[in-house]
């Protein structure tokens, strides 16, 4: 997990590039999504986290969005 306050923004885009980082999350609300949803990309720099896998950020307790669970088949299994 990568803490949005603590990469810069080169960092992201080599991360971004490398497909190191698929999924962002809320740290506060422990909710997870695809970077393209429109509720993640409201969300505060401080709040945000990124992901590799889903499996990670279930691990970590967050929950699917629920934008992206009906618009992401790939996130409907869980």
């Amino acid at each position: 997990m990568w803490y949005h306050k603590h990469v810069t923004e080169e960092e992201l885009r080599r991360l971004l590039r490398n497909g190191e980082v698929l999924l962002a999350g809320n740290l506060r609300l422990k909710i997870y999504g695809t970077l393209r949803c429109y509720s993640g990309k409201r969300m505060k720099r401080e709040n945000r986290v990124f992901f590799k896998h889903e499996g990670e950020a279930r691990l970590l307790g967050f929950r699917p969005c629920k934008n992206c669970w009906r618009k992401n088949s790939s996130l409907k299994s869980v």
